[in-house]
C-alpha cells in the first residue's frame, strides 16, 4: 500500500522535532521502548495493556532485523470444546503478533493501529501456534521518512510439531493484515494546530 505522502505533510513542516516532551509523553516513551526489549517487559505491559494477550501466553523472538516469529502456547484458555485451538484465539492473537512485530521495528516513536485483518483456517491446530511474520514492504524506507503510512503484513500460522523436519511443518493458518502506523509527534502537532 502507498504511504499517505499526499495527504500528511512531513513531520519537519509540523516542527514536531523541535516539541518538548510532557512527563507524561517521556514516561510513555520509556515504557514503549521498554515492552519492546524483551518478553518480561512485554509480559508486564501486556498484563496491564493487553490482559487477553497476558492471560494467552503469546511471546516474541525475533531472529533478526528482518524475521520475527510468535509463539501462542496450547493452553486451556485457548482450547476450544473437542480439544483443538480455538479459531478466536488464532484470529485474534494474530493481531497481536503482527502489530508486536510493527511496534518493536517502529519502536515508542509510532501508535500502531490495525484496520483490517483476513484470516483463512487451513485445518485444525491441536499444539502450540508460531506465527512468522512476512514483510514485503520497505519497512527502514517509510520509518525513516517520519510520516503516516499503511503497511500490509503477511503471517503464516504453523502448529508446533516436535520431530517433523523444518520443510514439513503443518500450517493450519495463513493471515493478511493491514495496519496504521503513526508518529505520535505528528499527532500532537496535529492536535496543537487544532487547540
Amino acid at each position: 500500500m502507498l504511504p499517505f505522502a499526499a495527504l500528511s505533510p512531513p513531520m519537519t513542516a509540523l516542527k514536531s522535532e523541535h516539541m518538548e516532551l510532557t512527563f507524561a509523553e517521556r514516561c510513555e516513551a520509556y515504557i514503549s521502548r521498554l515492552s519492546t526489549k524483551n518478553n518480561f517487559w512485554h509480559r508486564v505491559c501486556s498484563l496491564i495493556w493487553l490482559p487477553y494477550a497476558f492471560r494467552s501466553g503469546i511471546t516474541m523472538k525475533s531472529l533478526g532485523s528482518d524475521r520475527f516469529v510468535a509463539i501462542l502456547p496450547f493452553r486451556r484458555i485457548n482450547r476450544n470444546w473437542y480439544n483443538a485451538m480455538a479459531g478466536a484465539a488464532l484470529l485474534g492473537n494474530s493481531e497481536v503478533a503482527g502489530g508486536m512485530y510493527l511496534f518493536s521495528r517502529c519502536g515508542g516513536e509510532y501508535i500502531v493501529v490495525c484496520k483490517g485483518l483476513n484470516y483463512r483456517f487451513l485445518r485444525p491446530c491441536v499444539g502450540p501456534a508460531v506465527y512468522h511474520v512476512i514483510c514485503r514492504d520497505d519497512l527502514d524506507e517509510l520509518i525513516a521518512a517520519r510520516r503516516e503510512f499503511n503497511i500490509d503484513i503477511e503471517l503464516e500460522v504453523i502448529q508446533q510439531v516436535r520431530g517433523i523436519a523444518p520443510g514439513k511443518q503443518r500450517r493450519v493458518g495463513r493471515c493478511q493484515a493491514t495496519f496504521h502506523c503513526t508518529p505520535k509527534a505528528m499527532l500532537k502537532a496535529r492536535r496543537l494546530a487544532r487547540g
